[in-house]
């Protein structure tokens, strides 16, 4: 019976509480969903794209699933592949900001669905380690919720697999990386995360996935890989609920 009984309490819930679009607020027909007018104005990222960081290409003159982008020919990447849910654009701020800054919590089980999506290529890799990007305690006490490791931890529940939202530590306070070049944004982040000395038997031989929820240009999660394959990781891949595919205005979102 517990089943049924589940199945009979949310249909009265959602008489109770119809579910709502989760960017505009209007009602829906399912908890986690978008309306027709919001679903077509995100711009969802699938094939063709970098076979290294996902960028997504206009076309694939070759027809090839392995095609990089000249960016990540230029300068390989510290992680070995990234995947994203959606461009980071005017149609999606609003949605990812409201997540992040806006207490929207509900989106996180809607949002782990999307990842597994989207990542399911490197889901199926993953040695059952799912971690997020850290917040450093001070900025954790004042958000009172770290938005990555809420996606990491929703994954994990969906796709059965471990998530450890304490791998990584934020050993020292980082400056915004709004407003930063994509060198600025480096240094800023050099050196600013370690290995849980609690987890490290857990991360050697792994092929650790690290959940983000925006990409820009790879500096914090690079930095992140950099010190797992440091522990021992064999393998780091990430997945992230948004990237910036075009230069947008930025504000504090974003790695």
């Amino acid at each position: 019976m517990g089943r049924p009984l589940r199945q009979g309490a949310l249909r009265l819930l959602d008489l109770v509480l119809p579910p709502r679009c989760l960017s505009c607020g209007v009602e829906v027909g399912a908890v986690g969903a978008l309306c027709p007018d919001c679903w077509r104005g995100i711009r969802f990222i699938a094939a063709p794209h970098c076979a290294r960081c996902g960028l997504p290409f206009d076309y694939d003159p070759l027809g090839t699933p392995d095609l990089i982008c000249g960016a990540c020919i230029a300068r390989p990447p510290l992680f070995d592949r990234c995947r994203s849910v959606f461009a980071y654009d005017d149609a999606s701020r609003s949605l990812v900001l409201g997540f992040k800054h806006g207490d929207r919590t509900d989106c996180a089980p809607a949002f782990a669905q999307w990842l597994a999506r989207a990542g399911a290529g490197l889901l199926t890799e993953a040695d059952g380690i799912i971690a997020p990007v850290p917040l450093h305690r001070w900025r954790l006490l004042k958000r009172r919720y770290n938005q990555s490791a809420l996606l990491a931890l929703n994954l994990g529940r969906l796709t059965g697999r471990v998530a450890l939202p304490d791998l990584l530590i934020r050993r020292r306070a980082t400056p915004s990386q709004g407003g930063l070049s994509a060198k600025g944004r480096a240094r800023n982040v050099e050196g600013a995360f370690m290995v849980n000395p609690r987890c490290r038997e857990a991360v050697k031989g792994a092929r650790v996935l690290l959940v983000d929820d925006v990409f820009t240009t790879g500096a914090t999660v690079g930095e992140c890989a950099k010190v797992l394959r440091r522990a021992g990781a064999r393998a780091v891949d990430v997945v992230t609920l948004a990237r910036v595919v075009r230069p947008v205005t930025l504000g504090d979102e974003g790695s």
